[in-house]
């Protein structure tokens, strides 16, 4: 008399492997955290604190980073429409070109617009910081126009 045969495991196997991938990429997803901070004396450093600070509302913050204590347009009006709501903007740092007492910090911003029937609609599109060495320190000098902070703004009606 023969054994009866035995059961084929391999598809537990195999099944079980994917589970533990799924909940080791599901961990790293969550639990990653905030990027490091890069340099605050490199331009890029600059930039990425600069960001966060329009992207967080504080003003006074980002003014620090700044040539003239703002950036934009000087002296003129602004209104709410003048850039989008912070918490629907991305801001990717893709390159720094570094000169002698300038530099260009080279980004991708991200907007998003709500959810469509396949997930959110954003738009990228590049753009450029300009900063300036002032003192030794690194300082924004233009930034784009959806990263900039009102200098004054427009009275309300």
């Amino acid at each position: 008399m023969t054994a009866p045969p035995r059961p084929d495991r391999t598809l537990i196997v195999v099944l079980v492997i994917i589970a533990g991938l799924v909940a080791v990429a599901l961990a790293v997803v969550f639990f990653r955290g905030e990027p490091e901070p890069l340099a605050e004396n490199t331009p890029a450093g600059v930039v990425q604190r600069y960001a966060a600070a329009v992207l967080n509302n504080d003003a006074a913050a980002a003014a620090r980073f700044t040539t003239d204590g703002r950036s934009g347009q000087p002296d003129r009006p602004c209104v709410p429409a003048d850039r989008p709501e912070t918490g629907t903007l991305r801001v990717t740092l893709a390159s720094t070109v570094e000169h002698a007492d300038t530099a260009d910090v080279h980004a991708v911003l991200a907007t998003s617009y709500g959810n469509g029937p396949f997930g959110n609609s954003e738009y990228e599109t590049e753009a450029v910081f300009n900063l300036e060495r002032v003192n030794g320190n690194w300082l924004v000098a233009t930034a784009p126009w959806q990263l900039t902070i009102c200098p004054v703004p427009a009275a309300k009606p």
